[in-house]
């Protein structure tokens, strides 16, 4: 049976080479992801911007870089996460990728999930956010968390968003510290009691979810 290392690579090579939609026209690299193979946390962003489409790699502009400020305030470390986007090629001028493009993406990100099979799924923006909390508002579920899928996903503002307008910059640094140490410290829970998704239930991982919306501070 393949690694999880093994299996984040197969993806990676495929995304470097996929053509399953236009997005791939005029961009220099895909951009597949990056990370621990053995993460307990997973962040899943948009798309790729300018720096991300040169450098093939995720979160590496502006908004990566206060992600990275982000992250050492919780005591965590690029190098111990997994970080990706919806979709691995950089949409023209950095508009929203179309619903069309998500999908055609979204068998990468199911096997990355897989792969990974992590005890948390941060969305950062509302197009992640929307595989897990399908018609949810991102301005109502920000910094909250709830057990899909048999992980805890936890909803929080894309990291642009804040760059752009400087009022949402506190609301994402507390949402960060408060909600997800408390998703880990939940997850990690729940797992040494078994009842967090298996690598074998993690396979079958479609983003769907039929539960009630989550509840602010009271994590599921």
């Amino acid at each position: 049976m393949a690694t999880a290392q093994e299996l984040l690579e197969e993806v990676a090579a495929e995304v470097r080479v996929c053509t399953k939609c236009d997005l791939c026209k005029g961009t220099k690299n895909g951009v597949p992801g990056e990370g621990s193979a053995n993460a307990e946390v997973m962040f899943i962003g948009e798309g790729p911007g300018f720096h991300e489409d040169r450098q093939g790699r995720p979160f590496v502009g502006p908004a990566g870089q206060f992600l990275n400020d982000l992250l050492a305030s919780i005591g965590l470390d690029r190098s111990t996460v997994f970080i990706t986007n919806v979709v691995k090629h950089r949409p023209p001028e950095n508009r929203d990728p179309l619903p069309e493009e998500i999908a055609a993406c979204g068998e990468y990100l199911s096997r990355q999930i897989a792969a990974l099979n992590p005890k948390v799924i941060v969305t950062l923006g509302r197009f992640s956010m929307a595989r897990f909390f399908p018609g949810a508002k991102i301005s109502a579920i920000h910094g909250q968390a709830k057990k899909i899928d048999g992980r805890v996903v936890v909803a929080m503002f894309h990291p642009a968003a804040a760059l752009h307008q400087s009022s949402l910059r506190q609301t994402v640094e507390e949402d960060f510290k408060r909600a997800i140490p408390a998703a880990l410290a939940e997850a990690r829970r729940l797992a040494s009691e078994g009842k967090l998704a298996s690598q074998q239930s993690a396979a079958k991982d479609d983003g769907r979810d039929e539960s009630p919306p989550p509840q602010q501070l009271s994590l599921f």
